[in-house]
């Protein structure tokens, strides 16, 4: 959500700048159009329903490249597998397929909703041949849990989504399980569950991620977590922390770690 003229005319800026439909995709702004298109200057369309929650992440990978793929991917062997967990609309497994066409990609996101815009996504970039959406939780055991949706593919949805938000009943997964639906080993894993990060994570084994070269996590404010509990985890299996960026509280961040020694992303 934007709260300043400043921000205003940063993403303005970035509309103008990143998408070749910029303009087009102001005017559908200002006109309170219920979706939203987006076409990138390396010819990606991302289509999401018109609200912040669903734009904020469009920026934040192909205006922002808020995750440094180019960095992720650096060095992974030709044909690499990769999880994509909190996939929301697809904009991260998009961009890594745009970025790395060889990649494989598994695509796990938990509301229905927001998963028909993920497949959409993957399928009008002609990626369903290397990108597969799956429409679950992870968690750490399996089931069915509840889950805070808007029904709106808000990336707030979730166990930390605000107060007041409708719950719906949805089928989860453990990492283990997940690691049973690739056929190749996982290299890379981007986590952004708003809060579920610790369950997910703390509730597999170290020894899982084994064949996991690079990881970047978002970490959430959850009472009685903390990002340690996750430094310490991925230290025992063999991850270290390559960079992070903090929010002032320290309790909200984003973190790269690598198994190889490798200098920090730009």
């Amino acid at each position: 959500m934007i709260h300043s003229p400043r921000q205003a005319f940063r993403r303005v800026r970035q509309t103008l700048q990143s998408f070749d439909n910029g303009i087009g995709v102001l005017s559908e702004l200002v006109r309170g159009s219920d979706e939203l298109s987006f076409h990138t200057r390396d010819g990606v369309t991302i289509s999401i329903p018109n609200v912040p929650g669903a734009r904020v992440p469009v920026y934040e990978l192909f205006a922002e490249d808020a995750y440094r793929i180019p960095w992720l991917v650096t060095g992974l062997p030709e044909g690499f597998g990769a999880f994509d967990i909190g996939g929301h609309v697809g904009c991260f497994s998009v961009a890594l397929g745009a970025t790395r066409p060889d990649s494989r990609v598994w695509a796990f996101e938990a509301s229905p909703s927001t998963a028909a815009y993920t497949q959409r996504n993957v399928s009008q970039n002609a990626m369903d041949d290397r990108v597969t959406v799956v429409n679950v939780a992870l968690s750490s055991k399996p089931g069915m849990l509840q889950f805070a949706d808007n029904a709106k593919a808000s990336g707030l949805n979730g166990i930390t989504a605000p107060e007041g938000t409708q719950t719906i009943e949805i089928p989860a997964i453990t990492f283990a399980d997940a690691l049973d639906q690739a056929d190749r080993p996982i290299r890379l894993v981007k986590i952004d569950t708003e809060g579920a990060e610790y369950d997910i994570v703390l509730g597999s084994d170290p020894a899982q991620w084994a064949d996991v070269e690079r990881v970047v996590l978002e970490y959430h404010d959850v009472p009685s977590r903390s990002w340690r509990e996750l430094e310490d985890f991925f230290t025992q299996a063999g991850l270290h922390v390559i960079d992070r960026e903090d929010a002032a509280s320290g309790r909200i961040g984003t973190v790269w770690l690598s198994r190889t020694p490798v200098s920090a992303p730009a």
